[in-house]
């Protein structure tokens, strides 16, 4: 009889202390095909999987790495904190949950600004942070957006914005949703300067987000499979009564229908921004 067999007999198990188990944060799992890869492999594959192209969420340390040239640029705006205004409560103080969710993220709200050069071009990135309160659009994030578009104009610099959000800031309240418009005239000022606009939309990019800036670009690109849509599609099945088409907030069915300009694979990005941007110049 076998050793394992007559241990599985006899019940002996391996206390927890012995076993032998991989050092946290060394191994990723897939969640689309579930293949295991080493996260120096994901990261050289710039965090898409090599079996299945599923694109994992990244935040802005992730993307201002894989765009600007040597991972240099300069933060702008970071001494912008936000407030808790209206004193706004549900399970938990917004004061609390905004130092909560700082302590959490190591951020400070939920987009950073990166001023640098992709290729030798210069470019103004405005990231979100899914990683602090699902990305959602507050003060914070609607004045960041106003003054990287103040930057470009005075610095006659292009810019991008980068989505990843679940929509507007609720604890905010109005401030949240004045966002929306103060982000859409700012950039109406930029067009008004003559200069591009792209927007980047990621997995997901929903809400107030989608219904401004987002969807304002001068290009509209986005990554694989990414989700983009206003409202939920229980939400919207339950006003139109009407079934929804199989993936109809995917970024390939929206480019289908006309509402993108291209989607960009993540490994890609950079050669294809920087193609653009020349583009532009001309």
């Amino acid at each position: 009889m076998s050793s394992w067999f007559k241990r599985i007999k006899q019940g002996i198990q391996t206390s927890t202390s012995e076993k032998k188990e991989a050092p946290d944060g060394l191994w990723h799992k897939c969640p689309n095909c579930k293949k295991t890869s080493t996260v120096r492999d994901l990261k050289e594959h710039y965090y898409v999987c090599d079996k299945c192209n599923y694109h994992n969420r990244i935040n802005s340390a992730e993307y201002f790495e894989i765009l600007f040239d040597n991972n240099e640029f300069e933060e702008l705006f970071s001494n912008i904190y936000p407030k808790d205004f209206l004193g706004f409560k549900d399970l938990k103080p917004y004061g609390a949950r905004l130092i909560d969710a700082q302590k959490k993220s190591g951020l400070k709200d939920a987009m950073r600004v990166g001023a640098g050069k992709v290729e030798g071009n210069d470019l103004v990135v405005a990231c979100m942070d899914f990683a602090f309160i699902g990305g959602s659009m507050g003060s914070v994030v609607g004045e960041k957006i106003a003054r990287s578009i103040d930057h470009c104009i005075a610095h006659k610099m292009p810019l991008m914005i980068i989505s990843k959000s679940g929509g507007a800031r609720m604890m905010e309240s109005a401030f949240s949703l004045m966002q929306m418009a103060k982000t859409s005239a700012k950039l109406t000022q930029l067009a008004d300067a003559k200069l591009p606009y792209i927007s980047l939309m990621t997995d997901p990019t929903t809400g107030g987000v989608t219904a401004s800036f987002a969807m304002l670009g001068d290009l509209n690109i986005a990554e694989p499979k990414a989700l983009i849509g206003f409202a939920g599609p229980r939400v919207i099945k339950e006003t139109i009564k009407k079934d929804l088409p199989e993936g109809f907030q995917s970024a390939e069915f929206l480019l289908e229908h006309g509402f993108l300009d291209l989607i960009i694979d993540r490994k890609e990005m950079k050669t294809r921004l920087a193609t653009l941007l020349e583009l532009f110049k001309k």
